[in-house]
C-alpha cells in the first residue's frame, strides 16, 4: 500500500544549552500563548486577520533574508520555525499557501550564497533547509497543494538535498530526513508527481540512504520509495536496477520494527502485479524473512508481511508449497484471532491464496483454521468476510477438510451468514455449491459415522447439513436408516430458539428435495380415472330411481353413479341400510349449495372449490368417503393457511382426517418458523406436530411416489 508520511507531522525539537528557558518552549506553545490571549476579544474575521498578517511577515522576512549573514540566518530560521508549526493545522495551511509563501519556503530549501571572505562554519547549517522541506511536507499532504509545490520548482531542491548524506553530520542528517519526507507526501497518490520524482534524479539516492547508518533516514527512504513503487512500473523498475532488494531484503531482518515494516512495505508494493520483479524478490531471499516478520511484535510488519505473502502465492503452485513448508501457516493461523481487524483480514487473504493450492488444503484445515475463519463470516466488516470466504472456498476443494467443516457447524454458518458484498454472497453459494457435489461416497460415509457416534452437538450439525446438502437418492439412508430425522426433529421440539429455526429451515430443505412441489404449492389431483354420467343428468329426474330430501327440497339421483363413486354409498345401497329399497332419503346435516356441489362432483369427477364453501364441502366429503373430493377441498384450504389460523387449520385436518392439509400445516409451520416462533402457543404447536412431521416425512422419505398431493 501507498505511504503518507504522517511522522512528518511532528517536528523534532533541538536545544541547544546555550538557549535561554523562554526559547526552549516549543514555538507552538508559544504561538498559543500569542493568540488564545486574544481569542475572546477577537471576532474570527479578526483572528483570520491577525493570521494572514502573521504569515505575512514571516514570508516577508524570509523573502528578505536570503543570505549567509548571521541576522538573516537566525531570521529565516525563526521565520521557518513559525510556519512549520501553524503549518500543522490543515485550515491556517490553506492561509499560508494564499499568503504566497510556497515560492519563498521553496527558495530556501538551498543554502544561500557564502558572502566573500566567509569560510567558517556556516550559522545553523542545514538548519534553514530542514525547515523548509518540513514545512512543505506538510502542506503536501492536503492533495491540492501538491502539484502547486512540485510546479514551483521544489523537486529538483528536495533531491539535492538527499545528496548530502556525504556530509555526514548529524543536522545533514536531519535535513535528509525531511526532505524524504516531503518527497513522500508529494507523491502520495499522485501519478505524476512520481513520474517527476524519477526524472528529477530522485530514486537512486533515495536507494542509496537504504544503507545509511541513521536508522531515521533508512526509514524515510524506505518510505519514500514504498510510495514511487505504488502503481508504477518504470519506478518499480529503477528500483530494482539501483540495486535497491538485497539492502531491502537485509532490512526485513532488522530488529528495528519501524525499519522491517517500511521495508516489507517496498517489497510488496514492488511486486504488486509485477511478475518479474516478484521472481527476482524470491530469487534474493525475501520468502524467510517476510515469514519471520509473522512473528513480529510489531502488528504493522505482521499485515504488510501477510499481505506480501498473499501476493507471493499468487504465482506458482511451487510457490504456495513453500510458504507453508517454511513455517508461515501457525502465526497466520494466529493472526486470525487477533482484535486487530487489519492483521485478521491480511492473514485471511494470504490464507486464501495458499488454500487454492491441493497441497495445503488439508495442512490449512487440520492446524486449526477452520473454527476462527468461520468466526470471521460473522465480521461486518466487508473485506474481511470476503477473505475468510475465500479461504473455505478454496479448502472445501479437499475431501479431507469437509467432516471439520462440518464438525464445527460451518455449514449452518455459511446457509445463515448475513454477507455484506456480492461478490462474498456469491463465493459462499461457489463453496455451498462445491459441497453438495461432495456429499457423496467416503465423505457421505465419514459424515453418517459421525452421525451415530459423535458427540450430540456434532451429530445434529451433520444432520442439519446433510438436509440441506445430500442427493435426493440418498435422503432415505440418511434420514430414516440413519436416524438423522430423529436428530432434527429433536432440535425441532427444543428450547433453544436457534436450533427450532436451524430444524425448521432442514426440514423444508430436505421436504423440497423429497418433493419437486411442495405440498401446499402443489396444484389439485386430476380426477381418478372412472366413467361418469355428465353434467346434464345432476339433478336430472330422468331415468333417476332415487331421491334425495335436502333442506326439503327434492335432489333427483342415480344409483348406479352413486353405487361407483364411493364406499359410503355401497354400503348405503347394498347393505342392511333402511336406506337401501326407501326411494326417498333424507339428508339431514348438509345445505343444498354444498349437496348439490358434491353430487355435481360425483357425476363429473371435477368441481370449482371456492374458498367460502371448501370446509363444508370437506365435512360432506368426509362424510361420504369421497377422497378426490376431499383432495380438491383440502387443497382450497391449504392456500388460506395463515400465521393466524394454522392451528385451526391443524385441528380440522385432524377431525376430517384430511392428510394432505395436515402435511401443508405442517410444512407452512416449518416455513414460517420466525413469524410463528413469537406466538404464545408456539411450543403447544411444535408438540401437536411432531407426531405428524415424522409421520409425513417417513412417509415422504420411504415412499416419495405415493406421497398425497
Amino acid at each position: 500500500m501507498e505511504n503518507q508520511n504522517s511522522g512528518g507531522r511532528h517536528r523534532d525539537r533541538e536545544q541547544s544549552s546555550s538557549t535561554s528557558s523562554s526559547s526552549r518552549r516549543s514555538l507552538k506553545r508559544k504561538l498559543d500563548e500569542e493568540f488564545d490571549g486574544r481569542i475572546d476579544d477577537q471576532s474570527p474575521l479578526d483572528l483570520h486577520r491577525d493570521l494572514v498578517r502573521e504569515v505575512r511577515a514571516q514570508v516577508e522576512i524570509l523573502d528578505s533574508s536570503f543570505s549567509s549573514a548571521e541576522k538573516d540566518r537566525a531570521s529565516a530560521k525563526h521565520a521557518i520555525g513559525v510556519l512549520s508549526e501553524l503549518a500543522k493545522s490543515e485550515d491556517i495551511a490553506n492561509v499560508i499557501v494564499d499568503c504566497a509563501a510556497v515560492p519563498s519556503l521553496i527558495r530556501h530549501l538551498q543554502a544561500p550564497p557564502v558572502s566573500e571572505g566567509d569560510s567558517g562554519p556556516r550559522l545553523y547549517e542545514h538548519e534553514v533547509e530542514k525547515g523548509c522541506a518540513f514545512t512543505l511536507g506538510l502542506l503536501a499532504v492536503k492533495p491540492e497543494y501538491q502539484q502547486l509545490i512540485v510546479d514551483a520548482g521544489a523537486l529538483p531542491h528536495l533531491v539535492d538535498l538527499l545528496k548530502r548524506h556525504k556530509l555526514n553530520s548529524r543536522a545533514a542528517n536531519g535535513v535528509i530526513k525531511r526532505a524524504a519526507d516531503a518527497i513522500t507526501n508529494l507523491a502520495h497518490e499522485n501519478s505524476s508527481i512520481k513520474i517527476r520524482v524519477r526524472v528529477e534524479g530522485g530514486i537512486p539516492p533515495l536507494v542509496e540512504l537504504l544503507d545509511f547508518a541513521d536508522p531515521k533516514v533508512q526509514r524515510a527512504a524506505a518510505g519514500a520509495l514504498r510510495t514511487l513503487a505504488f502503481k508504477n512500473d518504470e519506478n518499480k523498475d529503477q528500483i530494482v536496477e539501483c540495486n535497491g532488494l538485497p539492502t531491502l531484503i537485509l532490512m526485513l531482518r532488522s530488529e528495528d520494527a519501524a525499519i522491517h515494516y517500511e521495508a516489507v512495505g517496498v517489497i510488496g508494493n514492488l511486486v504488486h502485479s509485477s511478475p518479474s520483479i516478484k521472481k527476482q524478490v524470491l530469487a534474493a531471499g525475501a520468502l524467510q524473512p517476510v515469514i519471520r516478520l509473522l512473528s513480529s511484535y510489531c502488528s504493522e510488519s505482521k499485515r504488510e508481511a501477510a499481505l506480501l505473502l498473499g501476493q507471493f502465492a499468487a504465482t506458482d503452485s511451487d510457490c504456495k508449497v513453500h510458504i507453508v513448508q517454511r513455517g508461515a501457516l501457525q502465526p497466520l493461523i494466529q493472526m486470525l484471532q487477533s482484535p486487530d481487524t487489519q492483521l485478521k483480514e491480511m492473514s485471511a487473504f494470504a490464507l486464501g491464496r495458499l488454500a487454492q493450492d491441493t497441497h495445503n488444503q488439508a495442512g490449512i484445515a487440520h492446524s486449526g483454521a477452520i473454527e476462527p475463519l468461520l468466526k470471521l463470516l460473522e465480521s461486518k466488516h466487508e473485506f474481511l468476510q470476503h477473505n475468510s470466504a475465500f479461504v473455505l472456498y478454496g479448502l472445501v476443494e479437499n475431501e479431507d477438510t469437509i467432516a471439520d467443516l462440518v464438525r464445527f457447524g460451518g455449514v449452518q454458518k455459511l446457509q445463515d451468514g448475513e454477507f455484506i458484498g456480492q461478490p462474498t454472497r456469491d463465493c459462499v453459494a461457489r463453496t455451498l455449491k462445491k459441497l453438495e457435489d461432495k456429499i457423496h461416497g467416503s465423505v457421505l460415509s465419514y459424515l453418517l459415522r459421525m452421525m451415530r457416534v459423535g458427540e450430540k452437538k456434532v451429530q445434529r450439525r451433520v444432520a442439519l447439513a446433510l438436509a440441506h446438502l445430500c442427493n435426493p437418492d440418498d435422503q432415505k439412508t440418511i434420514f430414516i436408516d440413519n436416524d438423522g430425522l430423529t436428530l432434527l426433529l429433536e432440535l425441532l421440539e427444543s428450547t433453544n430458539s436457534k436450533h427450532q429455526r436451524d430444524s425448521s429451515i432442514a426440514l423444508c430443505r430436505l421436504a423440497n428435495k423429497a418433493s419437486s412441489l411442495s405440498l401446499m404449492d402443489a396444484a389439485p389431483p386430476s380426477p381418478i380415472p372412472q366413467v361418469y354420467l355428465g353434467e346434464q343428468y345432476v339433478n336430472n329426474p330422468t331415468l333417476a330411481d332415487v331421491t334425495f330430501l335436502v333442506e326439503g327440497k327434492r335432489f333427483y339421483a342415480h344409483r348406479i353413479c352413486l353405487l361407483a363413486s364411493s364406499d359410503a354409498f355401497r354400503a348405503m345401497f347394498d347393505g342392511g341400510y333402511r336406506e337401501r329399497d326407501a326411494k326417498d332419503i333424507e339428508i339431514p346435516n348438509i345445505r343444498w349449495d354444498i349437496f348439490e356441489l358434491m353430487m355435481r362432483y360425483i357425476y363429473t369427477g371435477s368441481i370449482d372449490v371456492k374458498l367460502d364453501i371448501a370446509q363444508d364441502l370437506l365435512r360432506a366429503a368426509d362424510q361420504y368417503l369421497l377422497d378426490g373430493l376431499k383432495r380438491l377441498c383440502e387443497y382450497a384450504i391449504a392456500q388460506d393457511i395463515s400465521v393466524e389460523n394454522v392451528s385451526l387449520m391443524f385441528e380440522l385436518s385432524e377431525a376430517f382426517n384430511a392428510l394432505s392439509l395436515r402435511h401443508a400445516c405442517v410444512l407452512f409451520i416449518l416455513k414460517n418458523f420466525d413469524k410463528l416462533s413469537v406466538m404464545p402457543w408456539y411450543s403447544q404447536l411444535i408438540q401437536r406436530i411432531l407426531p405428524e412431521t415424522r409421520n409425513y416425512f417417513v412417509r415422504a422419505l420411504t415412499r416419495p411416489d405415493q406421497m398425497v398431493i
